[in-house]
């Protein structure tokens, strides 16, 4: 009996043994950044490669502790670290001083502080949610969910609206099978909620107000907005929905919303308002949006002179200007006026901008650039203050290399002690911006 169980743990142990070793060094990894109650994990140069192999998710806090916006933010994910690890599955926060350990940052492109990634599976991903720990939280489990949730009751249906919160568009496939939507779910799985409704009354079709299935919903909660999709499902009508969704119909500018922009390939047709909480303003908006719904081969957005007059000033307008005034932008450094329509009179509005699209459609226009002194400003705003000071700084060397060419020496007209010294003063530190931060002051 004996010589019987040895020879089958003799068989079995050479399968076995990797599996056993594989489950050891894991553990190992694990217990190396054991996560204390929730704790932030510090990390290095040493093992920032290991910390974000180790674990599926971990978000990772780039951070200078100079920086007065990163004090702020710390206590934040301090709140977010104990709850996310109380998770099913837990997602990890961790931090690193980039300003310190600069080969770290130098790899992840880090230009300004805090800057936010979270690494699913070691790879890493941009995070531009809300800092909040409460909304932060929330964000984060957009990144751990299901790729498609499957929802068999109206009550599984509300509570999955309720848990996406309204940072994310929802889609909600009703009657619709889940291999039609998993591709697209997976790949804007970073910017919207998916789910396939298996069972549902009369009550939620009329609440969700469409009334065939198949049917997608499209949800921008965060806007009160909703469309609906009954078809043609073939792949390529049915990512032309979803790509055309992830943005609500009219969005307003901000250094948040233009990080949105980067990711849409249509053109922007931009509404530069007076001040955009007014009423007068707010009935526009809502003839914008009409006018979306019938367009959907553009990008709406909207700004008011008075919320963001540095990014209104790039596209000519000042106070002067007659607004609201109207453009169709590239998202980069070109933009069209609509001859004879880029001004909005008083009467008859939604007539106006009808006439604008179809004026820009048929070609009546001017082709300008972004004024550059103004463009600075949202320069700044984009791609941070460090590239800005790099750009700066080239320029001023190149231009003390050229007036020492215009003004070359002459042989022996000086002695050796009227030579300037060699060395040079060195730059200022720079104090680095991220997208979507303001400048940060002395705290």
């Amino acid at each position: 009996m004996l010589f019987l169980f040895v020879s089958i743990f003799l068989l079995l142990a050479p399968a076995s043994l990797p599996s056993i070793a594989a489950a050891e060094t894991e553990q190992q990894k694990q217990q190396q950044f054991a996560v204390d109650g929730g704790k932030v994990l510090k990390l290095d140069e040493s093992n920032f490669d290991a910390a974000i192999s180790t674990f599926d998710y971990i978000l990772v806090d780039f951070y200078a502790p100079w920086c007065g916006h990163c004090k702020r933010l710390a206590p934040e994910l301090d709140k977010a670290a104990r709850i996310l690890a109380e998770l099913k599955q837990p997602l990890v926060i961790a931090k690193i001083d980039a300003d310190k350990y600069k080969r770290v940052g130098s790899k992840y492109d880090i230009d300004g502080y805090p800057t936010l990634k979270i690494f699913m599976h070691g790879v890493p991903t941009d995070y531009y949610g809300p800092r909040k720990a409460d909304l932060l939280v929330r964000f984060l489990k957009k990144f751990i969910a299901p790729d498609v949730a499957i929802l068999n009751s109206d009550s599984a249906i509300s509570e999955f609206v309720e848990a996406a919160g309204t940072s994310f568009p929802i889609f909600i496939g009703f009657g619709l099978n889940e291999s039609a939507i998993s591709h697209f779910a997976v790949k804007y799985k970073k910017r919207a909620w998916f789910s396939v409704a298996k069972d549902f009354s009369d009550k939620t079709m009329e609440f969700y107000d469409f009334d065939k299935i198949p049917a997608l919903v499209a949800r921008h909660p965060n806007y009160d907005e909703q469309s609906i999709f009954y078809g043609p499902f073939e792949e390529k009508f049915l990512e032309d929905y979803i790509k055309q969704s992830l943005l609500p119909l009219a969005l307003p500018i901000t250094e948040e919303t233009l990080r949105l922009l980067k990711d849409d390939e249509r053109k922007v047709i931009l509404m530069i308002l007076e001040d955009e909480t007014d009423e007068r303003s707010k009935g526009l908006v809502k003839l914008l949006k009409a006018a979306a719904s019938a367009n959907r081969d553009f990008v709406f957005v909207f700004v008011g002179f008075k919320q963001w007059q540095e990014f209104a000033e790039s596209f000519e307008v000042s106070k002067k200007t007659k607004l609201p005034k109207m453009v169709v932008w590239d998202g980069d450094e070109e933009y069209f006026s609509v001859v004879g329509s880029d001004s909005i009179k008083d009467e008859d509005q939604g007539s106006q901008i009808t006439q604008f699209i179809q004026g820009y459609k048929d070609g009546n226009v001017i082709q300008k650039r972004i004024s550059s002194a103004s463009f600075m400003g949202f320069v700044n705003s984009m791609i941070g203050v460090g590239t800005v000071t790099i750009i700066v700084f080239v320029v001023a060397v190149v231009m003390i290399i050229q007036s020492l060419k215009e003004e070359p020496l002459r042989v022996g007209t000086r002695d050796e002690g009227d030579y300037p010294s060699s060395s040079t003063s060195q730059p200022e530190a720079r104090q680095p911006l991220h997208s979507g931060d303001k400048q940060d002051k002395e705290d």
